[in-house]
C-alpha cells in the first residue's frame, strides 16, 4: 500500500508538520511580511557598516586588529550583495529600513571608542567589545531569518542567509582570538 501522508482519519501526518505546502503562497502571510521587515532592516544595517567600519579600523592601534577590521569590511561588502540576492530569490526589490538597533550599537561605539585614549590598547579593547557587541545582533538576526527563510520554504534565501551567518560567526570568533592572545593582557599594564 502507498503511504499518501495521511492518517486513516484523513488528517495529515505529523511528520510533515516542518514541511511547506508548495501551493501555499507565503508573500500574503504575517511571517511573510515579518521577514520581509527584518530583512530590510539588516539590509540597512549591514549598509551602514560600510560606512563605519571603515572608521574602527582607523582608530585601532593593533594591526591585527585593524585588519580583521578591514577583512570583515570586504565581507561585510558580500553580505550587502548577498541580501540584494535574497531579495531577488523572493522576486522582492532590495530596500532598506532604518535599523534603530544598528544605528544604536554604532552610535554607542563611536561613545564608547571615542571615551578612550588614542593609540592605546584600552582602545583597542573597546573596539573589540563594541564590534563584538554588533556580532551578535548580526548573528542573532541572521539565524531568525535562517530559521524563518527555511520554515516558508525559501531555500534560496535560506543559503544565503546561512552563508552570512557563518562569515558573521567567524568575525566574531577572531576578535574574542585577538583580544584573547594578547590585547586584553596588555591592556590591563596601560595606564591612564
Amino acid at each position: 500500500m502507498k503511504n499518501t501522508g495521511e492518517k486513516k482519519n484523513g488528517s495529515k501526518s505529523m511528520a510533515n508538520k516542518n514541511s511547506v505546502d508548495p501551493n501555499m503562497d507565503m508573500t500574503d502571510s504575517a511571517l511573510h511580511q515579518l521577514f520581509m521587515n527584518e530583512l530590510k532592516d539588516i539590509y540597512w544595517a549591514e549598509k551602514y557598516l560600510v560606512k563605519n567600519l571603515p572608521k574602527m579600523a582607523e582608530k585601532a592601534s593593533s594591526l591585527e586588529l585593524k585588519y580583521a577590521i578591514e577583512s570583515h569590511l570586504a565581507e561585510t561588502e558580500d553580505h550587502v550583495t548577498r541580501l540584494e540576492k535574497a531579495f531577488e530569490s523572493l522576486n522582492e526589490k532590495a530596500s532598506a529600513k532604518k535599523c534603530d538597533a544598528m544605528s544604536g550599537l554604532v552610535e554607542e561605539a563611536d561613545k564608547t571608542i571615542n571615551d578612550t585614549d588614542d593609540g592605546s590598547i584600552v582602545r583597542d579593547v573597546a573596539i573589540i567589545s563594541c564590534a563584538q557587541k554588533i556580532e551578535h545582533y548580526e548573528i542573532a538576526t541572521y539565524g531568525t531569518l535562517r530559521t524563518l527563510a527555511q520554515v516558508m520554504g525559501h531555500s534560496t534565501a535560506a543559503d544565503l542567509l546561512a552563508a552570512t551567518l557563518e562569515e558573521e560567526k567567524g568575525a566574531d570568533q577572531k576578535l574574542s582570538q585577538i583580544a584573547e592572545e594578547h590585547i586584553n593582557e596588555d591592556a590591563k599594564s596601560e595606564r591612564k
